[in-house]
């Protein structure tokens, strides 16, 4: 129960369902009800392949190519930090995204299933925390079942996602993007030590 958490907690920061409503919010604005609702499906649709593709397959890709794991635990986490530290001091996802979608990319697939729901750091904390080398079968299925609960919250949200933002705002949305960018840099840092410590053992 200890892991599955931990993997939640990992997955909730990364992708940042809150983070997302207000890009939601923008690119559905001018759709009906019934289609925000189609939009809102496709894109979880689409980033759970995503996510699944690098669970199951992620490392094996990375294998295939010479790239240790422990490295791109390092890389991912450093870049991960990078990314937590523009949550944290530069502009929020829901800035950041916003603005995306007012450049006239207003679609399910960018910037709503990527990069916002399947972001990079989801993509690595996929590969990561079901390293073969590292987790048995059992734990990889229970870290799958977390993502696919992250997940789940995710499309709950955007069903709901004009009664939500209408409810916190989009400061309300942005501090917690903020709270969620802390959390990515902790846990950032703790997969490059990992990684740092795998590396020099091997």
């Amino acid at each position: 129960m200890d892991d599955w958490i931990s993997s939640f907690v990992f997955f909730f920061a990364v992708i940042d369902p809150v983070g997302t409503l207000p890009v939601f919010i923008a690119v559905t604005g001018r759709h009906s009800e019934w289609q925000r609702r189609k939009i809102a499906i496709l894109a979880v649709a689409v980033a759970t392949g995503i996510l699944m593709f690098f669970l199951l397959l992620g490392q094996y890709l990375l294998e295939a190519i010479g790239v240790p794991l422990s490295a791109f635990q390092v890389a991912g986490g450093i870049v991960l930090f990078l990314f937590a530290l523009t949550m944290i001091f530069g502009e929020g996802k829901p800035e950041m995204e916003v603005g995306i979608i007012r450049e006239g990319h207003e679609t399910a697939i960018f910037p709503l299933a990527v990069p916002s729901i399947a972001s990079p750091g989801a993509m690595l904390a996929a590969v990561v925390l079901t390293d073969n080398h590292r987790f048995d079968p059992i734990h990889q299925v229970n870290t799958a079942s977390a993502m696919l609960a992250v997940l789940g919250i995710v499309l709950l949200l955007l069903l709901t996602a004009n009664w939500i933002f209408r409810w916190i705002g989009n400061a309300g949305a942005s501090i917690v993007s903020r709270v969620m960018g802390l959390i990515l840099a902790s846990v950032a840092t703790t997969n490059v030590l990992v990684g740092l410590q795998q590396f020099f053992i091997t």
